[in-house]
């Protein structure tokens, strides 16, 4: 894919029912889909899970989340949060072949983050104050990361998901690193997703991808909230905030691999003390 191709701008992808819609087809890959829901106060959302599980996350506001899947019905209340600086949210997940509302009485965006996957999973909940958090590097490498639906974190069949926070000057995704080939115990096959929203107005923020292999990606992107970039292959890394402007990420992964697991390979020119 051209560089053009790996940065999609907020809006471009935009329909009537979703702020960003992401899918395998318009990735050009097989498993990873993100999809943004924004709605009025009193708005609904209705959609169909088809081959893929998803995680309903809260970016802003709270919602119901009523789902079935043709042997159970369930209903989830989620809180949510007043936006992704302010808190870690709670969340539902909810399997492949089910049909799936989202209502919202006071109005929000959502993210659906979704991987093609073969086992129908039961439809659960995930409390805010079970999801793990860590800090990861120092000085101006320190970020934290909300470990919501990570490989070891929270069981689905394919789906991996974890949030970034990077405070402004930092950068994180560092040192750069990839998961683009299969090599049992050392690194796992993973496409990957990074949405972003930055904190303030006119902040923005950097992305950068490089070539693992002869013609692989390369993507060097300034993105601001709303924006994303694709991951098919590639060294990626850094992401850097602007000074003043944190700067949070949504990670979605998934990969042919049959067990559910993050393994990566660190770019070898560029690990010396920054791990």
């Amino acid at each position: 894919m051209t560089s053009k191709e790996l940065y999609v701008a907020r809006g471009t992808t935009a329909d009537a029912n979703y702020a960003l819609d992401i899918d395998p087809k318009r990735a050009g890959w097989e498993y990873c889909s993100l999809r943004i829901v924004e709605l009025e106060p009193g708005g609904t959302h209705t959609f169909t899970t088809g081959e893929s599980e998803w995680i309903v996350l809260p970016l802003q506001g709270g919602c119901t989340v009523r789902t079935a899947d043709g042997t159970s019905d369930e209903e989830f209340q989620l809180l949510g949060r007043d936006n992704v600086f302010a808190s870690v949210s709670d969340f539902a997940y909810v399997p492949r072949d089910a049909r799936v509302q989202i209502a919202s009485g006071a109005g929000g965006r959502f993210a659906l983050a979704g991987a093609k996957c073969e086992r129908q999973l039961p439809a659960r909940y995930g409390p805010a104050p079970e999801v793990p958090v860590e800090e990861r590097g120092s000085g101006n490498r320190l970020r934290h990361v909300r470990n919501f639906a990570s490989a070891d974190g929270f069981d689905c069949d394919k789906l991996i998901a974890v949030e970034v926070i990077t405070p402004g000057g930092n950068w994180s995704s560092y040192p750069p690193h990839k998961h683009d080939e299969h090599r049992p115990g050392v690194e796992a096959e993973l496409e990957e997703i990074y949405y972003f929203e930055i904190d303030g107005p006119n902040g923005f923020g950097y992305q950068r991808v490089s070539p693992s292999r002869e013609g692989g990606s390369d993507v060097l992107a300034e993105v601001r909230s709303g924006d994303a970039v694709l991951v098919p292959d590639g060294w990626h890394g850094p992401s850097i905030a602007q000074p003043g402007h944190d700067m949070y990420y949504l990670n979605v992964m998934a990969g042919p691999g049959r067990t559910r697991e993050w393994r990566i390979c660190f770019h070898p020119e560029h690990t010396e003390g920054y791990r």
